[in-house]
């Protein structure tokens, strides 16, 4: 499933072809995804202006006039892409390349939506868990999919003090306590790795047992490691692609995770190990890692 930083780096690229734009032309190819559609889904977006697009935990949420706001979720496999309508444009730092004729009518192309940038974004989810829903943006806070998230981790309410008061009594492992949503949004199990690697904190240690001078090294590493990774364009292991069909390349500067077996790089003589916590693989160097 794409972590903060693949649904980030979705974010800044539709960024400038959907933010303060309208959209001139919805469709989609079926009634559902892991959810139906909202009822004349394609045709309320139709004509609607988005006023900005942001991001909560690992969905994104294009506001709309209207009090409206389209909350999208890329599942397991979902994927974003966008194409320049007539020839390739570059906005920003995006090239976006003229879309070809298929562009929007493949077996797993499930909605797409064109905008007066002008350009067509396709969702693409193969396995169909994303999804799209129409919520009053009024009303967001209270709605089931964002009522106890926790904080986000790059804000600046995420700090060694706010860490502590959430890990005060937690008798779970520290790697299961970063992945716990409703104490932290969208960190996701490969940033927690390597971010408690760069802490040398042992996943396996208790949350309550997490010194209270590490909780500050901590933070620091969980936003260095979300930000490096954003500015990477996210890690392409499986499904994930920038809107421009280019693959990101943080995977390519993994510490620890997917490395079973490979010399720890912090060069303390240790060997990359790997176990199970919580049904989800956890790697780190059991050396330096206490």
């Amino acid at each position: 499933m794409p972590e903060l930083p693949e649904v980030e780096t979705v974010r800044l690229g539709l960024a400038p072809v959907l933010e303060k734009h309208r959209i001139t032309h919805a469709e989609t190819r079926r009634g559902d995804l892991r959810v139906p559609f909202p009822k004349d889904f394609a045709k309320r977006l139709k004509g609607r202006r988005v006023a900005s697009l942001k991001r909560r935990a690992k969905y994104l949420l294009a506001e709309l006039d209207k009090n409206e706001t389209l909350v999208i979720h890329l599942g397991m496999s979902g994927r974003m892409s966008v194409y320049a309508e007539g020839r390739a444009k570059k906005l920003g730092q995006y090239v976006y390349d003229a879309a070809p004729a298929e562009a929007g009518h493949g077996k797993h192309d499930h909605v797409v939506i064109e905008t007066d940038a002008p350009a067509r974004i396709v969702f693409t989810d193969p396995r169909r868990f994303g999804l799209m829903l129409l919520i009053e943006t009024d009303t967001l806070d209270e709605n089931p999919l964002f009522h106890g998230l926790g904080v986000e981790p790059l804000s600046d309410d995420f700090d060694a003090a706010f860490l502590a008061r959430a890990l005060k009594g937690k008798k779970t492992p520290i790697k299961s306590a970063l992945l716990d949503q409703r104490l932290i949004a969208g960190i996701g199990n490969i940033y927690a790795c390597e971010a408690l690697f760069r802490a040398r904190i042992s996943p396996k240690r208790l949350a309550t047992n997490v010194r209270k001078d590490s909780m500050a090294p901590l933070v620091a590493a969980i936003k260095s490691v979300l930000r490096e990774a954003v500015k990477a364009g996210g890690s392409s292991l499986r499904d994930h692609k920038r809107v421009d069909g280019e693959l990101g390349d943080f995977q390519h500067h993994f510490a620890v995770y997917d490395r079973e077996g490979k010399p720890c790089p912090g060069k303390c003589g240790g060997t990359i190990k790997r176990i199970v916590q919580s049904g989800r693989s956890t790697f780190y160097c059991p050396k330096c890692q206490k």
